[in-house]
């Protein structure tokens, strides 16, 4: 059974090397942003629950991390930042009739911060099970078939 801290943070790393952890999140959130706000995801209309496209590319990006052994966190953390990417795009660019203070103040509403932090709970730790699943699959395959694997 692995630690509280194996499971949360994940295996410990050779510090020489670039720790993928660092990367996801921002790069989820500025993927997502971009990708709403030139029109390459949509919104069908209507209510929004769930930003479809950004859970999807912070889903994956959580599964690949959780892939490479990483913790709940880093998981967390970028479903988290793909969600808030759609979030900036819908109040920061979508809300045109209002100032910025009062988009921003909308953005960093404690209610719709806490609301992403659900979402990213349920789909994140969906996406690290799934990741860790496939991870020791090809883990047990490599070793039944005597093939070396390569985690960095």
């Amino acid at each position: 059974m692995p630690s509280a801290r194996a499971l949360l943070v994940g295996r410990k790393r050779n510090r020489s090397r670039f720790d993928p952890r660092l990367l996801a999140p921002p790069a989820c959130f500025a993927l997502v942003f971009a990708a709403y706000a030139v029109g390459v995801f949509e919104v069908a209309g209507g209510l929004v629950v769930l930003a479809g496209d950004a859970a999807v590319v912070g889903s994956l990006a959580a599964t690949a991390l959780a892939v490479r052994r990483n913790g709940l966190i880093a998981s967390w953390a970028a479903v988290y930042a793909a969600l808030l990417g759609y979030s900036a795009d819908h109040y920061l660019l979508g809300l045109s009739g209002r100032s910025l203070g009062d988009r921003l103040v909308a953005l960093l509403g404690v209610d719709g911060l806490v609301y992403l932090g659900v979402q990213t709970l349920a789909i994140g730790t969906l996406a690290w099970l799934v990741g860790r699943l496939v991870g020791l699959a090809g883990t047990a395959l490599s070793r039944r078939y005597g093939v070396a694997r390569r985690d960095g």
